[in-house]
């Protein structure tokens, strides 16, 4: 029995090696079909394979410095020193910021010494430093790529609001309030007011990281249609109506770019500090403290200082016909002082309730030829139309982008984008 098991055994054994040595001249011809193959995936950033390294990532604490980073990962202060010196005209080591992101990259041996530092300065911009003999440094970009979109919308309470109902950015706001920052009010936007845009989006990978160019837009507000279309002429792009008139005008609607109106200009009203009826020529807008304070147009600072009643306050003369003031400031912007001139859309200051005042706001006053007046019921002045020359070429590029814009439906296109969300 044990002798025959023995027996087939060996048989076994010899059919096997045999039957594999006569397969070996076939060898060359056998393929392993390519879709069956291991896919090798390599970890890439930066311009970097990171299964290289071991990875170290984190964000800038507050006043963290990137020798405190360097030190923990064993670079000594002589290289640091070298590296500082040898980045200085390329990117300041002191621009580093309290949270943002940041990336060391070490070797994997024993040493765990870093090779390379990168510190993501905004979601696209990221600066590389190579710290082994040759100590680079670089700038860089992340790949990004720009997605067009249509959207539309109706607003229920804000513009912000529906935006983000909408699967916008926040960022999309702010664009559009710069754009129409001449033309409309957007502290008197209505319930039922109605926006149609145009615009490509920036990503990077699945996060989107800014907007691009609002190619064309269209505001119904207080039934009125207000369009908006780039074009560029004296090497600067602008944006103009379908009339090729400028958006633009000589003060832009408010001091703010968001915020509410809690008290307008009027010769009634009840002061809740004083409490006794009195005149209230200035416009309230109401904001959290630290807010940017802009100035509405180009002039000169006449006065920047504190009183009483006014607090901190910025007055600019715009002209021999149009002066401004800013009241209640929590403080200055870095650099603004009498005889300083400043453009429109400056930042001046920062809300606060300095002086006689009840909470956080700027109250915003406006004379014309030496009487104060109510600034939002000027017939304002406007900058200069497109060019006569160029109107064929304005024409025929805002024929095409009205043409899309004016088809995007509302509530169908708004639900269709909220549907993708």
């Amino acid at each position: 029995m044990l002798r025959g098991l023995n027996f087939l055994l060996i048989f076994c054994s010899l059919v096997f090696l045999f039957g594999a040595c006569s397969g070996d001249e076939n060898l060359a011809d056998v393929s392993i079909p390519k879709d069956i193959l291991p896919e090798v995936k390599v970890n890439m950033a930066y311009g970097l394979n990171l299964d290289s390294f071991i990875v170290k990532e984190g964000k800038i604490k507050k006043n963290q410095m990137l020798s405190h980073i360097l030190l923990l990962n064993h670079i000594p202060w002589p290289e640091i020193d070298r590296l500082v010196k040898r980045s200085k005209d390329i990117y300041d080591v002191r621009k580093l910021r309290s949270g943002k992101n940041y990336t060391v990259l070490c070797k994997k041996d024993s040493t765990e010494k870093a090779e390379y530092f990168i510190y993501e300065a905004n979601a696209i911009d990221y600066v590389v430093f190579d710290l082994r003999d040759s100590m680079n440094v670089t700038i860089a970009q992340k790949e990004v790529t720009e997605i067009r979109r249509e959207v539309a919308g109706v607003i229920n309470s804000s513009l912000y609001q529906t935006l983000i109902d909408i699967n916008c950015s926040a960022g999309l706001a702010m664009e559009m309030s710069e754009i129409y920052a001449w033309s409309i009010d957007f502290y008197r936007i209505q319930k039922g007011d109605r926006f149609k845009v145009i615009f490509s989006e920036k990503w990077v990978g699945d996060t989107r990281v800014g907007i691009g160019t609002i190619e064309a837009c269209l505001f119904e507000h207080h039934n009125e249609n207000f369009y908006a279309f780039p074009f560029e002429q004296n090497n600067v792009v602008d944006y103009f109506d379908e009339q090729a008139k400028s958006l633009r005008k000589a003060f832009l609607k408010s001091p703010l770019k968001f915020g509410r109106i809690s008290s307008s200009f009027t010769m009634r009203r009840y002061h809740p500090v004083q409490k006794r009826w009195k005149a209230h020529l200035g416009t309230d807008y109401a904001a959290p403290k630290g807010t940017p304070i802009l100035a509405v147009g180009d002039g000169k600072v006449i006065e920047a200082r504190y009183k009483k009643f006014n607090g901190n306050y910025v007055k600019i003369k715009h002209n021999g016909t149009y002066t401004t003031q800013y009241l209640h400031m929590s403080k200055f912007a870095n650099g603004v002082r009498s005889g300083k001139y400043v453009r429109q859309g400056d930042v001046i200051g920062y809300v606060g309730s300095t002086g006689l005042a009840t909470g956080p706001h700027v109250c915003f006053r406006f004379w014309k030829n030496g009487k104060q007046v109510n600034h939002r019921t000027q017939k304002l002045p406007a900058s200069l139309p497109v060019k006569k020359e160029l109107l064929p070429q304005f024409k025929t590029t805002m024929d095409t982008l009205k043409l899309q814009l004016d088809v995007i439906p509302f509530e169908e296109k708004a639900a269709a984008e909220l549907a993708q969300k």
